[in-house]
């Protein structure tokens, strides 16, 4: 379970009633009920002083859509009715809050559950408010914000206001239409000193001016676009076939799944994002490009959060013998999803008790477009990222 704390961390999720966080919201009651089962959580049994336990995680948040936690968890259809009644009540008990929405940036998804804002500078205001009204309400310790709302369409990152932190709050002042609501959820969370990160592939703390923010206030902050399926796998596949000297001639990635991030990814402007960051793992890790690295992703209702993620692989190998490699990878989305969510949320509260703020690179491992401190090139390979984590954390 870890080394108890005793401190009480708030995690408030953006998109607080979709799959990933009831999910999350669900597992972690389940272990205050009295469950030892702790699969699939990275860092269940490593011990690391200061590190919030399981137990002492506490949630709340926003979405757009008002439904109380069960019911939303029974329309997901990821957890089974006797999940939920047995050691996940107190989703029964948990609404979310009023949350910033935009059509121009997410068309796909919307809901009446909405912060009534008459500019960004107030909604902002209004998101700051709502954490601190947590952390007074719950008796927290800390809080940290994790966003896990629809994916956005991507913005011109070239805008001035994306740029720098003045001219950020310039646009706030006037609500540029550059500003998205994720940014505007980092902003509120950077602001108010609590860590914040980015598990969709949305544009967010990762511009210019939130980063210069981050780094000045020195709040952690970390993402983007959570790995959980069919990336993971590229980046646990790669280096064996580099480290083989297969040489990889092709990969064609296809993705079906049926849930509100498949609702929002049929839109191509929000799909773009994701293909934006689910693109570019290959090439660095091979260290060459790979000219028919085709990624599909396909909005299939039926499927909900059961995803299918089908690869074939072409290899080149010794003698120039040509070869196959199939991946067919079955997975519940939001299973493999939630408990990367609780992880990040713990690392995020250490390094704020460690005093460690800006830009978290050792969070990699759980990102498929990890954010990186100096500019570099980010890490993708999975053996060396779960290496940088654990030297980080301090586990030998």
């Amino acid at each position: 379970m870890g080394i108890q704390t005793g401190r009480r961390v708030g995690v408030a999720f953006v998109g607080m009633g979709g799959a990933v966080a009831t999910t999350a919201i669900a597992g972690i009651e389940t272990i205050k009920s009295g469950s030892n089962r702790l699969d699939g959580l990275p860092l269940a049994g490593v011990p690391v002083p200061g590190m919030a336990d399981y137990k002492d995680l506490v949630f709340g948040g926003w979405d757009l859509n008002g439904d109380d936690l069960a019911s939303a968890a029974t329309g997901h259809g990821v957890l089974s009715r006797d999940d939920i009644e047995s050691g996940a009540q107190a989703l029964k008990g948990i609404t979310p809050w009023p949350a910033v929405g935009s059509a121009k940036f997410c068309k796909n998804i919307d809901g009446a559950n909405r912060i009534v804002a008459k500019d960004h500078r107030e909604a902002v205001s209004v998101i700051a408010n709502d954490l601190n009204r947590f952390r007074k309400e719950s008796n927290l310790d800390d809080v940290v914000v994790v966003n896990l709302a629809s994916t956005e369409r991507w913005p011109d990152l070239s805008q001035a206001v994306l740029n720098s932190a003045e001219a950020f709050e310039k646009g706030l002042d006037s609500s540029d239409e550059s500003i998205s609501p994720a940014m505007l959820y980092a902003y509120a969370a950077i602001k108010s000193g609590v860590p914040y990160a980015n598990f969709t592939p949305s544009v967010a703390a990762d511009v210019p001016a939130l980063l210069e923010l981050a780094s000045e206030l020195n709040v952690p902050v970390a993402g983007k676009d959570g790995k959980t399926g069919q990336t993971m796998m590229k980046t646990v596949l790669a280096p064996a076939l580099k480290a083989r000297s297969l040489h990889v001639d092709g990969w064609f990635s296809t993705n079906i799944l049926g849930n509100r991030d498949g609702l929002a990814l049929n839109d191509k402007d929000s799909l773009q994002s994701k293909l934006n960051t689910k693109g570019t793992v290959l090439d660095s890790i091979l260290g060459y490009p790979v000219e028919d690295h085709l990624v599909h992703i396909h909005y299939y209702r039926p499927r909900g959060d059961d995803k299918e993620a089908w690869d074939n692989i072409d290899v080149t190998g010794f003698m120039g013998q040509r070869m196959q490699i199939k991946v067919n990878f079955l997975c519940k989305d939001s299973i493999l999803a939630a408990p990367l969510v609780i992880e990040i949320a713990r690392v995020l509260d250490l390094a704020k008790t460690r005093g460690d703020g800006g830009v978290q690179e050792q969070l990699s491992t759980f990102f498929k477009a990890p954010m990186v401190k100096n500019g570099h090139g980010p890490e993708h390979d999975f053996g060396k990222q779960q290496r940088m984590l654990f030297d980080w954390l301090g586990v030998h």
